[in-house]
């Protein structure tokens, strides 16, 4: 069995959780085991808009190795170059 933690985060908060997986488990596998660990974890969680291992995405179907750290990703409240484009011409005016 392989030690692995899934991660999700919010302004201000951070949820954990570790798993014990079979070896070669994949993040599909993950996810399934974790939801029944955690039903209580914020709606957003529970459906994410994409899934990470270290910051890299992955699909379900991604192997897990010993340690990896799943990171249950949301969507971004605003678009980064939008925002970028809004301070710059703030800082014009």
């Amino acid at each position: 069995m392989n030690r692995h933690e899934v991660l999700y985060a919010e302004a201000g908060r951070v949820w954990r959780h570790m798993l014990l997986l079979p070896e070669g488990a994949s993040v599909a596998e993950a996810l399934a085991k974790w939801r029944q660990d955690c039903p209580d974890w914020p709606a957003a969680a529970h459906s994410p808009a994409a899934l990470a291992v270290f910051g890299r995405v992955v699909g379900p179907e991604q192997a897990l190795r010993a340690g990896d750290r799943l990171e249950l990703l949301r969507p971004l409240p605003t678009d980064p170059k939008q925002a970028r484009r809004e301070r710059a011409a703030q800082a014009k005016r």
